[in-house]
């Protein structure tokens, strides 16, 4: 599956211009199977989302929609939804290439910056099927409780092969970014991407460090350190599949 990271710099609640910038960085990469976009791309990471989060079937999911439809491949990010419900959702959502879609809700919400007063946590983990890979779905701060996203082993088998993070991820906390993706990695014997943001907003500074790591952990690519900028690279089955039969260490995982 070839994948497209990339690391954006959202405007802070202009989802317009963020948009259009993440367009711009799309243009002249080549054919991918999956575009993977930072969490909530398109305002910042807003915590106080009234008057900014966008409907369920708003203006960032019918951009997302339309790329994935003209490009012929899955678009992949985090937006401020209100919900029809009545709540607000840090919601991931997953677009396929025909437009359809499926949502994760942010399941670990951000306490230290006021998350859960606004918004509300999703109780479900998602995994999806795309180009022969099942990938989980999870949002910056689930990156801190392992368990939440332990591959669990189905008939005999790892219930995915790639876990997808999308973050605003702080720079002053971004050695923990760097040391979790591949711890995450390493324990699941599974793919990770990390798609994190640079820029600002009123609150922090963000550095990027979007990176893709393999099953044992290695690093296979990396941003530039605060820049905007873009990984292309091809994950391969083949090569998933070789390292758990050599090394079948998740036969032996605890129980769930």
């Amino acid at each position: 599956m070839r994948i497209t990271l990339l690391q954006t710099a959202p405007t802070w609640a202009a989802p317009e211009q963020s948009r259009e910038d993440a367009r711009r960085m799309l243009m002249g990469t080549q054919k991918t199977d999956l575009v993977v976009l930072p969490e909530m791309f398109s305002t910042g990471f807003v915590t106080q989302p009234e008057g900014v989060a966008e409907s369920e079937e708003g203006d960032a999911l019918r951009w997302m929609q339309a790329y994935a439809q003209a490009k012929d491949c899955a678009v992949a990010g985090s937006v401020s939804v209100h919900a029809s419900d009545g709540t607000y959702r840090n919601r991931f959502y997953f677009v396929y290439p025909d437009g359809h879609y499926v949502y994760y809700d942010k399941h670990h919400l951000f306490t230290y910056a006021g998350e859960h007063e606004h918004y509300t946590a999703g109780q479900e983990r998602v995994i999806v099927e795309h180009a022969g890979f099942r990938i989980l779905l999870q949002v910056c701060y689930d990156l801190r409780f392992p368990v939440f996203a332990r591959n669990r082993m189905v008939d005999g088998k790892p219930d995915y092969d790639l876990i997808l993070y999308v973050a605003s991820w702080p720079q002053q906390r971004v050695d923990a970014w760097d040391a979790l993706l591949k711890a995450r990695a390493i324990e699941n014997v599974c793919f990770v991407a990390g798609v994190n943001r640079v820029g600002k907003d009123p609150g922090n500074l963000y550095s990027g460090h979007t990176g893709l790591y393999g099953p044992r952990g290695e690093q296979l690519s990396i941003c530039k350190e605060n820049r905007i900028d873009i990984i292309e690279f091809e994950i391969k089955k083949a090569l998933l599949d070789n390292v758990r039969a050599s090394f079948p260490a998740l036969l032996d995982a605890d129980c769930q």
